[in-house]
């Protein structure tokens, strides 16, 4: 799912129109967007506090310059995926403690606009019945969403945190991955995932997966692996993470057999 001390290469696609004032109808998702960074940042921040960690230590650790981290912290630069779980894995948090605060609002959704569907198809325009709370039934309009560099989302598909398991829907554009070409990542626990549509290359060891749509995996999580879109088309997929806890990062020539 993503770990490691380097940042994932943003590799979104270029807009390459003439230049001009972006349309009204994008500032809500750009306000999102940095909700997310705020949010997120602040999080993480108080995670650290809360373990007498300080910032330069906590950099150092994880072998990255004390000014990502504060970047991250203050909002100031979104996270890559690997950044993020080497985070948590350092302050030895659950995933889904600091990336799905329990205590936000059920109703909000950021990364992803609440006009699309869970599946970031448009949506019906139907009226969702309010769920009360503590309801099991998470509905696909209002999920709660966390959007990380170069475009990769997760949203969560419980309707409370579960910090046993991650049960995600994940979104991978085209030319992202979990991490940098020369890196792989392991932690404990099994993967379980499903492909909804696109094509995505998973990396195993010294084996190499090319899953489509309908395709499933599943695999221990201490083999280092790593994912990354192949082709022009995005990737969704359903994904379990089961008995997940410290998170690490290895170089390719770190892998044995």
């Amino acid at each position: 799912m993503g770990n490691g001390r380097l940042n994932v290469k943003n590799t979104r696609p270029t807009d390459k129109r003439r230049s001009g004032t972006r349309p009204a109808q994008d500032a809500p998702a750009t306000i999102d967007r940095q909700d997310l960074r705020d949010d997120l940042g602040k999080r993480l921040r108080e995670a650290r506090e809360g373990r007498n960690i300080g910032l330069r230590e906590l950099a150092r650790r994880l072998g990255v310059s004390p000014s990502l981290i504060s970047q991250i912290e203050t909002g100031k630069s979104e996270p890559s995926i690997n950044t993020l779980f080497a985070i948590v894995g350092e302050l030895e948090l659950p995933v889904n403690e600091i990336v799905f605060d329990p205590q936000r609002s059920s109703g909000r959704s950021v990364g992803i606009t609440a006009a699309k569907g869970g599946d970031g198809t448009a949506g019906t325009g139907a009226t969702v019945p309010a769920e009360p709370p503590n309801s099991p039934v998470q509905r696909s309009t209002n999920r709660t969403s966390i959007s990380l560099e170069s475009g990769v989302s997760w949203q969560r598909l419980t309707a409370q945190p579960d910090h046993d398991v991650d049960f995600l829907y994940l979104r991978y554009p085209p030319g992202s991955e979990s991490t940098p070409s020369h890196s792989l990542m392991r932690h404990n626990g099994t993967e379980y995932g499903y492909v909804v549509k696109g094509r995505l290359k998973v990396s195993i060891g010294f084996d190499s997966y090319e899953l489509g749509p309908g395709d499933t995996i599943s695999f221990d999580c201490t083999q280092p692996h790593r994912f990354a879109t192949i082709g022009d088309e995005a990737v969704e997929a359903v994904w379990f993470v089961v008995g997940r806890r410290n998170t690490l990062s290895l170089d390719d020539s770190s892998v044995v057999p």
